[in-house]
C-alpha cells in the first residue's frame, strides 16, 4: 500500500511566545562594579517583587500559548527563599532552562535540583578572591564562588564558568580561562562590553564607564559572526531594522521576535533590556495574552525616529557593523534615539575586523554548480590548501551556497552530542540532533573514540562549522592540506550534498574532448589513470580518479574534482556528457554498447561513491541513475591499456557525432 504526503516549507515561524525571560530579582548580595541592575540584598523592594503563586500563573499562561523555555536571572535570583520551589515549577513545565547566578548561595540541595536540564550560568569575576572580591565589592565572595562550585559537582550538575570581564580584571583574563577551564568542561566569555543604569545613578554609572574595556579588547572578545550577520542582511536591505521616521524603531525587532520579558514587579515587554515604563505592561492587572498579542504589538510604532535618529545613526555608513539599539540608547541617555559614542567606536573597530576577515579568512571555491564558501579561525594563506585547489578557486558572486566553518579546539564532547547514535564505524560517529547532523572523527587505534574532528551540520549539509584538535591545528599552519574540510576526503560531504541536487560521484576519470565529456568508469586497477595519461595531449583532463555527473536543466553534466589517482592533473571544467565507458580489460581495443538498461543501472550503482547513506539518499540516488542511464548512452570500453585507444576513441566520437 502507498502512502502520500504533502510538505510545506516554513520559512517563517508564526508569532508565538516560545521563550521566556524573568528576572525574580533585583536585589544581590554583590554589590559589582559593572552591574547596572542590581538592587541591595535587604532593598525594600523586596516587598513589590511577584510572589511565587504570581509567578506560577505566569508561567501557566504562557505555556498555555507555547513557552517551553524559560531564562531566570536578576539580580541573585536564590536570594529568594522560594527560588527553589520556582525554579522546580519551571523545570517541570519546560523543556529546558537557562539560570544566571554568581554562585554564592548555592547550597546542596539547590545544587541537586540544578541536576534537571538546562544551562547553568555561574559568574567569574577573577581568578583569586583579592581580584573577585575587588569586583564584587563583598570579601569572602570569591570563596563563597568556590563553595558552590563545589555542590554543584559533588551534586553531578553540570554548568558553565561565565568570565565576566572588565578593566580591573582583565590583567587577569588568562588566568580566569585556567581557573573557568579547572573548574568544569564548559565556559564562556559573558557581556564584552558594558550597559550603563538607566536609575540616574551618577556614581554607579561613574564607575561602569570606568570599567569599559577599549573597542578594540571588545571586539576580539566578541568578534561579529559575519556568516549569521549576511544571512540575516540577505533576507533583508540594510538598515531594515531601524526605518524612518514613518515606521518605529522597534517593528522589525517586535516582528521577528519569539520571546517575551518580564520583570521582578509584573512589567512585561519585548526585551530585557528595556527599562522605559512606557513600554511596559502591568501582568498584575492584566494576561500574558494581552501583553503579548495586543500591547506588544502596539509597541512596533510608539517609538519614531526623530531628528536625532536621522542626523546621527539613521545616516551612519556603518549600520551594518554597529551593535547600537534603540534600547541602548535609553539606557545611556534616557532617549531612544540617541547616539552612544561607545558603540560608535567599538563600531568602526567591527568594521575593520570584518574587512580584515574577509581578506584573509575566507575563501571560495566552485565544484559542479556549487559554491563553497570556506572561512577558518585562523588565516588562510596562499599555501594553506594544496596546489589542486587552484584551478577551483572563485569570486563570491551568487550560485548554490555551502559554507564552512573551521576553528581549532575540540568542543566538550557531551556539549554537541545527544545520545542517539545513527552511524558508528570507527574512526567515524554520527548523531543526529533535532534537525542538525554531528560527525565525530577519532583514530581508528581506539575505534574512533578520541576526537581529531567533530563537525557540526545543518539539516541538509548546507552549513558546516568543523571543530579540529591540535594536530589539525598545526597541519594547517604548515599548508598543503588536502582536502577543504580537513576530513580524509571532501567526497563525505560533497556526495551528500549531491544527492539533493541530482547529482553524485563516479569512480571513474574523466576527459573533455572537444567539448564532449568521457566518464571512464571502474574501480582501482580498471586503467582510469592510465587512459587519462594517454588523453592528456589531447583532452583537457577532468580528474583520473573521481568525476561528478550531475542532472540539470540542458542535460546530464560530468564536472570534474580535486580528488585524484596518480595523475594530479585536475579541471572544474564540465561538459555534457557523450558517454559513460565502463573499463574492461581486453587485448584489444573496442567499445560494445550496453542496451540493458538494468545493467547499465547496476553497473553504474556499483561504481557511485556513497558518504553515510540514509533512505533519502538512496531514494534521490536511485531514482538518478535509472534517469542518467535513460539519458547518457553507456557502454563497455574493452582496453588494452596502450595509446591505441585514441584511435577506438576518435573514431568512436566521429560515429556518435
Amino acid at each position: 500500500m502507498t502512502s502520500y504526503h504533502t510538505s510545506r516549507e516554513i520559512r517563517k515561524l508564526p508569532r508565538l511566545p516560545l521563550e521566556g525571560k524573568l528576572d525574580i530579582t533585583y536585589r544581590c548580595n554583590n554589590n559589582c562594579r559593572h552591574c547596572w541592575v542590581n538592587l541591595p540584598a535587604e532593598s525594600d523592594v523586596r516587598s513589590q517583587e511577584l510572589s511565587s503563586g504570581a509567578i506560577i500563573s505566569i508561567v501557566d499562561q504562557a505555556r498555555r500559548m507555547g513557552c517551553r523555555h524559560w531564562f531566570l536571572s536578576g539580580g541573585e535570583p536564590m536570594l529568594r527563599a522560594d527560588f527553589s520551589d520556582i525554579l522546580e515549577y519551571i523545570t517541570d513545565r519546560s523543556s529546558s532552562y537557562t539560570l544566571n547566578t554568581n554562585g554564592t548561595l548555592i547550597t546542596p540541595k539547590i545544587a541537586r535540583l540544578l541536576r534537571r536540564k538546562g544551562s547553568k550560568m555561574v559568574a567569574l569575576y577573577g581568578a583569586d578572591a583579592e581580584v573577585h572580591d575587588h569586583i564584587t565589592r563583598v570579601p569572602g565572595s570569591f570563596e563563597a564562588f568556590m563553595r558552590g562550585i563545589r555542590y554543584l559537582k559533588e551534586a553531578g550538575a553540570h554548568f558553565t564558568v561565565q568570565i565576566i570581564p572588565m578593566k580591573d580584571n582583565f590583567h587577569q583574563y588568562h588566568d580566569m580561562i585556567r581557573l573557568a577551564e579547572s573548574l568544569s568542561s564548559y565556559w564562556r566569555i559573558g557581556a564584552a562590553w558594558l550597559f550603563l543604569s538607566p536609575e540616574g545613578d551618577t556614581e554607579r554609572n561613574r564607575e561602569i564607564k570606568r570599567q569599559r574595556l577599549s573597542s578594540d579588547i571588545v571586539v576580539e572578545l566578541d568578534k561579529p559572526d559575519l556568516v549569521q550577520e549576511e544571512a540575516a542582511l540577505s533576507e533583508r536591505s540594510v538598515g531594515q531594522t531601524f526605518l524612518s521616521a514613518t515606521e518605529g524603531l522597534y517593528a522589525a525587532c517586535i516582528s521577528n521576535r519569539r520571546s517575551f520579558y518580564v520583570n521582578p514587579y509584573g512589567r512585561m515587554t519585548f526585551c530585557e533590556f528595556v527599562r522605559d515604563p512606557d513600554l511596559m505592561y502591568d501582568l498584575r492587572g492584566g494576561s500574558i495574552a494581552e501583553g503579548w498579542e495586543q500591547f506588544i504589538p502596539s509597541l512596533s510604532c510608539k517609538i519614531k525616529a526623530d531628528d536625532e535618529y536621522l542626523e546621527n545613526c539613521g545616516d551612519c555608513q556603518l549600520t551594518v557593523d554597529c551593535r547600537w539599539c534603540p534600547v541602548y540608547g535609553y539606557l545611556e541617555h534616557g532617549r531612544h534615539t540617541a547616539r552612544v559614542q561607545y558603540l560608535c567606536e567599538i563600531a568602526r573597530e567591527n568594521k575593520m575586523f570584518k574587512d580584515n576577515y574577509r581578506r584573509n579568512h575566507r575563501r571560495y571555491y566552485q565544484i559542479a554548480g556549487l559554491k563553497i564558501q570556506l572561512e577558518s579561525d585562523l588565516p588562510i594563506k596562499a599555501d594553506t590548501f594544496h596546489a589542486k585547489f587552484r584551478g577551483f578557486e572563485s569570486s563570491e558572486g551568487d550560485g548554490d551556497k555551502i559554507i564552512i566553518r573551521h576553528h581549532f579546539g575540540i568542543p566538550v564532547h557531551e556539549e554537541l552530542l545527544p545520545e542517539e547514535v545513527v552511524y558508528d564505524k570507527p574512526p567515524w560517529i554520527i548523531y543526529r540532533r533535532n534537525n542538525s547532523w554531528i560527525y565525530v572523527i577519532g583514530s581508528s587505534s581506539d575505534g574512533g573514540r578520541s576526537p581529531s574532528q567533530v563537525a557540526r551540520f545543518n539539516y541538509d549539509h548546507t552549513r558546516a562549522e568543523i571543530f579540529n584538535s591540535e594536530s589539525l591545528k598545526e597541519r594547517f599552519i604548515q599548508g598543503d592540506v588536502k582536502s577543504l574540510t580537513m576530513f580524509p576526503t571532501d567526497q563525505v560531504l560533497l556526495a551528500r550534498l549531491l544527492a539533493n541536487r541530482e547529482g553524485c560521484y563516479l569512480h571513474s576519470s574523466g576527459v573533455i574532448i572537444d567539448g564532449k565529456g568521457l566518464a571512464f568508469v571502474g574501480h582501482s586497477g580498471a586503467g582510469k589513470t592510465t587512459i587519462a595519461e594517454i588523453l592528456k595531449g589531447c583532452a583537457e583532463i577532468l580528474s583520473d580518479d573521481r568525476i561528478i555527473i550531475r542532472k540539470l536543466n540542458d542535460g546530464v553534466r560530468i564536472f570534474g574534482t580535486w580528488s585524484h589517482g596518480d595523475l594530479p592533473d585536475v579541471s572544474c571544467a564540465s561538459a555534457p556528457t557523450q558517454a559513460i565507458m565502463f573499463l574492461r580489460k581486453s587485448g584489444m581495443n573496442r567499445i560494445e554498447r550496453i542496451d540493458d538498461r538494468f545493467i547499465s543501472v547496476r553497473n553504474i550503482l556499483d561504481c557511485v561513491i556513497k558518504p553515510f547513506v540514509t533512505g533519502d539518499w538512496w531514494d534521490n540516488i536511485l531514482q538518478l541513475i535509472h534517469e542518467i542511464a535513460l539519458s547518457v548512452p553507456v557502454f563497455n570500453l574493452y582496453f588494452d591499456g596502450s595509446s591505441k585507444v585514441k584511435a577506438t576513441l576518435e573514431e568512436f566520437l566521429e560515429q556518435t557525432g
